[in-house]
């Protein structure tokens, strides 16, 4: 039973970082969203940003991550439900990719409110 178990758990891993891959070779947006983490990262640690900042950071980068997977899985499954056009189809994707938009918005906000003193400081000097 526990090799079962730990196989099944690995598989499910597995099927996660495919479903990653699968974000990142599909959807133009999630490679905009990787590039700008890196460069949020990158500036973070140039910053020396404190643990409670880093915090803000991931969880605003997570919240776009998270929001950006779900719009493409919605995506896909109206796309499957609904080849063809249908008003309630591109309802749906048009609120999920509202949903990206918002936390997109957030972070920028976050990203603003974490890095503009850093900023001012540079900019006083």
């Amino acid at each position: 039973m526990p090799d079962a178990y730990l196989s099944g758990r690995l598989r499910s891993f597995g099927h996660a970082f495919r479903g990653l891959k699968t974000l990142l070779q599909t959807q133009h947006n999630a490679r905009i969203h990787a590039l700008a983490t890196v460069l949020v990262v990158a500036a973070g640690a140039l910053a020396g940003l404190t643990v409670t900042e880093w915090t803000l950071i991931a969880l605003a980068a997570v919240c776009v991550w998270a929001t950006e997977a779900l719009n493409t899985a919605i995506e896909f499954v109206v796309d499957l439900a609904s080849p063809g056009q249908h008003p309630l189809a591109a309802k749906a994707k048009d609120v999920a990719a509202g949903a990206v938009l918002i936390a997109a918005i957030g972070s920028v906000v976050v990203a603003g409110l974490v890095f503009g003193p850093y900023i001012l400081k540079w900019l006083q000097r």
